[in-house]
């Protein structure tokens, strides 16, 4: 008879690869993805490298899954500060706030999140997320067209330059090889600057004097469970 996993093996073996799961994401969050090979995640686990590769399909298919996860979690915390925001302009803040004050608290695991050369298969992991980012931003300019607190634009075209400012304006501050002092106030003046350009950008009014960004934002790192 072949063997069929009951319940109570299921949740031990999804314990064990959440918890492989959590010391790779430690070693991205301090070395990025170069840092976390199968042998270092076996060590830092104290187990075998076969029983790494007993829960994952090679060092790709695990760095996929820490990527996966740290996408997942961020994007939860963007859509939840967007949620609780009322208004186009109020949840455009939201968006550019969480993601730039999260991603400037967690420094090496939002570099490589974002940007650091891995494999292929983060690349296309990449695409994915930045489509769910496209698409909230759209749906927030949508709002803001509609109430008219945006002027008509084209949402896509829109929404892509919005993701793409955030982002790339935030690779000087978040590369490794950029020494920054722990200045929360040029933190906030760099996040300031961002939402003040994304503002602007889409046309709203008052986008001169952007409010000083709150802090629901808790570091990329320190939010890890």
């Amino acid at each position: 008879m072949a063997y069929r996993p009951t319940e109570k093996t299921r949740a031990t073996q999804a314990q064990r690869r959440a918890a492989l799961l959590t010391e790779a994401t430690a070693l991205v969050a301090t070395g990025g993805f170069a840092a976390a090979t199968v042998k270092a995640i076996a060590e830092k686990s104290e187990v075998s490298v076969g029983s790494v590769y007993s829960y994952f399909d090679g060092s790709s298919d695990l760095l996929a899954a820490v990527f996966r996860a740290g996408a997942d979690h961020e994007l939860a915390a963007v859509r939840a500060a967007v949620d609780a925001a009322d208004g186009a302009a109020n949840r455009l803040r939201a968006v550019v706030e969480t993601f730039a004050l999260r991603a400037i608290k967690g420094r090496q695991l939002a570099w490589s999140l974002l940007f650091e050369p891995v494999d292929p298969r983060i690349d296309a992991e990449r695409l994915i997320y930045r489509a769910d980012y496209h698409a909230l931003t759209t749906e927030i300019l949508r709002e803001g067209m509609a109430s008219g607190e945006f002027p008509q634009q084209h949402l896509e075209v829109t929404a892509a330059a919005l993701i793409g400012a955030i982002s790339e304006s935030l690779t000087g501050r978040l590369s490794p090889t950029h020494a920054v002092a722990a200045d929360d106030a040029d933190d906030t003046r760099t996040i300031e600057a961002i939402l003040r350009f994304c503002l602007h950008g889409v046309g709203y009014e008052r986008a001169a004097t952007p409010e000083t960004p709150s802090s629901p934002a808790t570091s990329i790192e320190g939010t890890r469970s």
